[in-house]
């Protein structure tokens, strides 16, 4: 199978106890809400690394060093393109990963909180940017888990656009349309925030997935 010319980038936060997947934390502790969140992080990467694709990004933020699982997601990062994420708020950072990852090809943009992604489903979505000036997937909780554009020019309509919201899919849908972009609309995910959210991912990742052993063994 030839590559799709696309470009999949994934937005990840070191996986650092105390900072990594806080609201979950706060239930079951900073440490295994680290070791999850490194978790999740690993089973993207290998799901990106398998997909059919031209060329494969992670723009970063935080302290690798400190964060849980650090050697195996060095490991894994090696055949990456890594770059540092940067701007004020996580709205610029996503507008200059996009500007950033672009390399003359679409980009499909995706976090590290749906572990459940295959690399079958990363390319069905290439795909499908392949047709259409931009697609988005929404998340159950009101924001999105995977956002395509076929130009790093669109991504300006995410400035300004509050993150980590009920109304962030919403929103960004509304930005996209009021600027003459009309997303294909991908199927929705449940991502990984908080505690109620794990048993539902679980039952949507492989068998072999890291995601799934840590929690099943945590009796989450």
């Amino acid at each position: 199978m030839s590559d799709l010319p696309v470009t999949v980038l994934v937005l990840a936060k070191a996986p650092e106890p105390g900072r990594a997947k806080t609201r979950l934390a706060a239930t079951i502790g900073e440490h295994l809400a680290a070791n999850i969140a490194a978790a999740a992080l690993l089973d993207t990467l290998d799901a990106v690394a398998a997909a059919p694709v031209a060329a494969r990004v992670v723009a970063l933020t935080g302290d690798l060093d400190a964060a849980a699982r650090a050697h195996d997601i060095r490991r894994r990062l090696e055949s990456f393109t890594v770059i540092p994420q940067r701007g004020d708020d996580f709205a610029d950072r996503l507008a200059n990963a996009h500007v950033d990852a672009a390399n003359g090809y679409p980009v499909l943009q995706i976090g590290m909180d749906t572990p459940q992604v295959t690399a079958e489903l990363l390319a069905d979505c290439a795909r499908r940017l392949l047709e259409t000036p931009a697609v988005l997937g929404m998340a159950f909780d009101g924001g999105w888990w995977v956002l395509g554009l076929r130009t790093p020019a669109a991504a300006q309509f995410l400035r300004g656009i509050p993150m980590s919201t009920p109304d962030t899919g919403r929103l960004t849908l509304k930005s996209l349309r009021n600027n003459g972009i009309d997303p294909t609309m991908l199927s929705p995910l449940v991502d990984v925030d908080l505690i109620e959210d794990i048993a539902a991912v679980r039952d949507a990742c492989g068998p072999g997935s890291r995601f799934a052993r840590i929690t099943r063994a945590a009796g989450l």
